[in-house]
């Protein structure tokens, strides 16, 4: 997978939130682009609940939420 999204780094709300996604749940489309053997993704989400990205592991989906001036969380 390797889509980009720019973020909006000007949101006054800095809060991401962070959750495991099963691979199985997402659409096919998704998968397919998903590396072989994989069970779980991480999302990162903003308080809207939109999805602002799709990574491969719970550590890099923090970096990116740092790296874009973000404050990430984890949710169950």
């Amino acid at each position: 997978m390797d889509t980009r999204y720019e973020f909006d780094t000007n949101r006054e709300d800095r809060i991401v939130y962070v959750r495991p996604v099963k691979v199985a749940d997402l659409p096919e489309e998704v998968r397919e682009q998903v590396e072989e053997g994989a069970e779980t993704l991480y999302a990162v989400h903003d308080s809207n609940g939109q999805q602002l990205a799709l990574v491969g592991d719970r550590q890099m989906a923090f970096v990116l939420a740092r790296q874009n001036d973000l404050a990430p969380v984890t949710v169950h």
